[in-house]
């Protein structure tokens, strides 16, 4: 079993279904566009995915919110694409539009995928995580993550982001042999990359299965309980002491089932989901983190402060992590940032 690194007492006290006064908080995409630190650090580079994989540069990124704001927590620089690219796939970001990536969509282009080389090119990342771990105190833990099997088949299937994510439902249909090696190979390099992390410095893990939302109920099941079961039961049996936070984005009232059957620690909740549901049929069960609209943050002003004091009102009370629904958008200023964080921290 490895070694856990124990850090982050507030955090994790809510991740252990401890209600904390005030809750912690943290940011999907806490470090990123919005941050002019981070616009002159990434002019460095020819490219988002030279970024990634420069551990001096990634680990300064990842710990530039820390030193602006009160935050509870840390998490590392990367993305979720990292894992086809250490597969072998070509991936690549082009500025304006997004990820772009060769398709995988038949068996011999998924014949191409090369596990083996994987850990080698993973390995920035954990380097990026030892610096950051060695940077900060104790008391702040650092999250690593992945992208969610189904989530992370979507973008390679479909050679970059789309709106339904069609392609990869359309394999899953008509070859859902294949589709499933897909994600079994997934599952099995997300599982090995997490664990990396831990190895690394991380004392919490999220997994993000951002397109869990255009999944049926059956396909849910199959696709995005049923892979993020099998890698939580396998992370719990190595670095048991780790708690495993998950992110089904668009799940609706299928997240109640994603609780109960998958075994993480807490749930990340999206803008969509009402503050009394999860409260009601959540939070009794499990930790909660979210749930505030990016937008929202964007705008600022008085509506942003009522939002997160009925927030705070609905969901403070029991185990809880104030963040958002979903990441940071680029054009937000910094000071709604640190109003937000402000508000949340004097309850």
């Amino acid at each position: 079993m490895l070694r856990v690194p124990t850090s982050g007492k507030r955090l994790l006290s809510a991740l252990s279904g401890q209600s904390v006064s005030p809750p912690p908080i943290w940011l999907m995409r806490q470090a990123g566009r919005y941050l002019p630190e981070y616009r002159e650090v990434r002019g460095k580079v020819a490219s988002f995915l030279d970024l990634c994989l420069n551990p001096e540069l990634a680990a300064d990124v990842t710990l530039q919110p820390l030193r602006r704001f009160d935050l509870d927590a840390a998490i590392v620089f990367s993305d979720i694409l990292i894992v086809p690219y250490a597969l072998g796939q070509k991936v690549e970001f082009i500025e304006g539009e997004g990820p772009r990536l060769e398709p995988v969509r038949d068996a011999r282009s998924f014949a191409l995928l090369d596990r083996a080389r994987a850990p080698d090119l993973l390995a920035p990342v954990y380097a990026t995580l030892e610096r950051v771990r060695a940077a900060l105190p104790p008391a702040i833990p650092v999250i690593g993550f992945c992208g969610a099997p189904w989530t992370v088949a979507t973008y390679m299937i479909e050679g970059g982001g789309s709106k339904d994510q069609a392609e990869a439902r359309l394999l899953a249909y008509r070859d859902p042999e294949l589709f499933q090696r897909l994600i079994d190979l997934l599952v099995e390099v997300s599982i090995d990359y997490l664990l990396g992390q831990v190895s690394a410095g991380a004392s919490v893990l999220q997994i993000f299965d951002s397109w869990a939302g255009s999944l049926p109920d059956d396909g849910f099941a199959r696709w995005c309980v049923e892979p993020t079961r099998t890698m939580v039961r396998r992370l719990k049996a190595e670095v048991p002491g780790v708690p495993v936070i998950g992110f089904p984005r668009g799940a609706g009232v299928l997240t109640e089932a994603y609780v109960t059957e998958t075994g993480v620690d807490a749930i990340g909740c999206d803008t969509s989901l009402p503050l009394s549901w999860i409260s009601d049929r959540l939070q009794p069960h499990i930790p909660v983190q979210g749930n505030l609209d990016p937008v929202l943050l964007l705008a600022g002003g008085p509506s942003l402060d009522r939002r997160v004091e009925e927030t705070l009102s609905a969901l403070g009370g029991g185990p809880f992590i104030f963040n958002l629904g979903h990441g940071i958008l680029p054009q937000t200023p910094p000071e709604h940032v640190a109003r937000l964080i402000s508000l949340v921290k004097r309850g």
